[in-house]
């Protein structure tokens, strides 16, 4: 039977809280998703992510959501209505980011939406009537027990000082923190959700304090997350984001697979820190294309990518991560490099791709708190594989751009180039 570390006993609500802290693998909903398109598309979608629910997490403001008080006690929901019932639908755990602020809130003109400032934080003087948002978001679904304050502190960065804006975040964030819990104790609150930015190995902006061979964490991140963990009115979990590749140069080192060992070095770092369950509420290993060139998500193949971020996942598993959301890039056409599945603006569209299926099984085998074991991995040829395992299945990655004959668990394997395989345990 496999162990559980949120398994809290006898406890009264104890075992279910601790589980709804530790909400697994999911995903974030974007511009694009599966609440609109031809009506078999969509059917298609939503059997796809009903037939092994997932987390799933929609922002209040953007990414797919409209403005929901364009002015002061007007309300526009719609938007956001479809995204929620459509997490309800699929039988997700639902999670609401809250994010970004309207317009009046952040100097802008009452019953307008200057998309261009999306990112742009409330103003001080609005912390209460973004908390107060936030607590009708609440009331209006009272289901959703889930909520990370803000989206990687847009808004929040200092020019003059250099850094972050810690501590008008974390008063913005106290404010929702309250405001929720007072709409109901059992709402779950997480921040800062801060960009784990890090730099190479050396580099003199990264931090001693969290570093591997992939680098050090920006030191104005380290700060962030202290000044934030001591000032805290309260948390329910700590929530960030990060990529594998450094903050300028995009590069993954030593490479893009061993580069993924920094989400296990930082989840650790992070619930040594905090102690709370740790939220990944992105996560990248794609390093963007350059001046406009081919790399990144467009110039890497599905396999390939597919392979990377399976070792990402289990670095997150093994670190010890209680939730990560992949950032769903879905299209409205045919070419969606990474997405979960086929557009649902085709009339074929619909049907899962390779990332989907990778999530699903990944949150169907290792859940939060599953017991590995180790087990016995060997390539030819100086070939690198990555092994996870526990007492009832192992996922195989092939790291390499040939094929690799390897030996898994007393098993013989061909695996092809970039492959991810998965076997069942007698």
């Amino acid at each position: 039977m496999r162990r559980h570390d949120g398994d809290v006993g006898d406890r009264p609500g104890a075992g279910r809280r601790a589980a709804a802290l530790q909400p697994g693998w999911g995903f974030t909903h974007t511009r694009y998703s599966a609440d609109h398109g031809t009506p078999d598309a969509t059917e298609r979608a939503g059997a796809l992510l009903s037939a092994q629910p997932l987390p799933q997490n929609q922002h209040i403001m953007g990414w797919g959501a409209e403005n929901p008080e364009p002015a002061p006690g007007r309300y526009d929901f719609q938007a956001l209505d479809e995204r929620v019932a459509l997490m309800r639908a699929t039988g997700a755990t639902p999670v609401l980011t809250l994010c970004g602020a309207p317009d009046w809130m952040k100097g802008g003109r009452k019953g307008r939406t200057d998309w261009s400032r999306l990112e742009a934080a409330p103003d001080p003087g609005h912390y209460a009537d973004f908390a107060r948002l936030a607590g009708v978001v609440a009331r209006r679904y009272p289901d959703i027990r889930h909520f990370l304050v803000w989206n990687e502190l847009k808004g929040f960065y200092d020019e003059r000082k250099r850094r972050w804006n810690h501590e008008g975040y974390t008063d913005l964030y106290n404010l929702v923190y309250a405001e929720l819990k007072r709409q109901n104790p059992e709402n779950l609150v997480g921040g800062p959700y801060v960009v784990v930015d890090h730099d190479p190995p050396g580099d003199e902006d990264g931090s001693p304090e969290v570093r591997g061979p992939w680098g050090g964490l920006d030191r104005r991140t380290v700060d962030v997350v202290h000044y934030w963990n001591a000032h805290k009115a309260g948390a329910d979990f700590v929530v960030v984001d990060g990529a594998s590749y450094t903050r300028e140069g995009h590069r993954a080192i030593p490479d893009e697979f061993a580069a993924t060992g920094k989400f296990a070095d930082v989840t650790r770092w992070l619930r040594s820190v905090t102690g709370l369950p740790v939220w990944w509420a992105e996560w990248y290993v794609e390093p963007p294309a350059e001046d406009d060139g081919p790399g990144g998500r467009d110039g890497w193949s599905e396999r390939h990518r597919t392979a990377v971020h399976a070792t990402a996942l289990m670095k997150l598993a093994v670190g010890g991560a209680a939730a990560a959301f992949y950032w769903n890039p879905q299209q409205a056409g045919g070419d969606c490099p990474g997405c979960l599945w086929r557009s649902t603006q085709l009339h074929d569209g619909g049907g899962g791709l390779p990332m989907a299926r990778l999530l699903a099984r990944f949150a169907r085998e290792f859940p939060p708190g599953t017991a590995f074991r180790p087990v016995p991995a060997t390539a030819a040829f100086g070939a690198r594989i990555e092994v996870l395992a526990d007492e009832a299945a192992v996922l195989v990655v092939n790291t390499e751009r040939r094929p690799v004959a390897a030996r898994v668990d007393g098993r013989v394997l061909a695996l092809s180039p970039y492959e991810v395989r998965w076997l069942d345990r007698a």
